[in-house]
């Protein structure tokens, strides 16, 4: 639809606005251990719109706080990131995870956190994200990083309420002092292109 206005310069940002679409936004969907620290993480890269905490590779029916902790179930704690393709590109997504969100080389653990629900995984959300995924790690490994980063497949679930946004809510919580705060100065210092405020 057309909205043509003849008040010189207004016409065109009136057609212009009128027209315009949203943008094209796609998901990724990453694990590496305590979701606050990687959501936080990605929560502070440009190009990114929204971060959601969850657990990733088991059903509904335990994706919970209290059964993925239990580490009886195969979810793992996940983030599911909605990032703006013009902006970002998945390939950089997965280089920020592997070099700033998470440690890749560690098995079934981060830091202190241990367990199959802490392991290293991204979860494509289509054919083209797992062919990215694999040619990345199958890249990352050759250049010496012994990833212990799987690829899956699975649904997302979102975590509960008081898990969401954890840093920002918890800015001076101990574990996000000591494991994720340093993780934030680390993007900032590696990635200043992808770095917002």
């Amino acid at each position: 639809m057309k909205i043509i206005v003849k008040l010189g310069t207004l016409a065109l940002v009136l057609a212009t606005t009128v027209g315009a679409g949203p943008a094209r936004t796609e998901t990724a969907v990453l694990a590496g251990g305590c979701f606050w620290g990687v959501e936080a993480v990605f929560e502070h890269v440009a190009g990114v719109r929204n971060v959601v905490s969850g657990y990733a590779g088991d059903s509904a029916r335990d994706a919970n706080y209290a059964a993925v902790s239990s580490e009886r179930t195969r979810h793992a704690e996940a983030v599911r990131i909605t990032y703006d393709p013009a902006k970002i590109s998945y390939a950089q997504l997965l280089k920020i995870h592997a070099t700033v969100a998470h440690d890749p080389t560690q098995v079934n653990r981060q830091g202190p956190d241990v367990g199959p629900s802490y392991r290293s995984a991204i979860f494509p959300q289509n054919a083209a994200q797992r062919q990215y995924a694999a040619r990345f790690l199958a890249q990352l490994r050759a250049s010496g990083v012994k990833a212990a980063t799987r690829i899956e497949g699975g649904a997302f679930y979102p975590a509960e309420a008081s898990h969401q946004n954890f840093m920002r809510r918890n800015p001076y919580h101990p574990y996000i002092i000591v494991h994720d705060r340093p993780k934030l100065a680390k993007l900032k210092r590696a990635y200043p292109q992808y770095w917002r405020a």
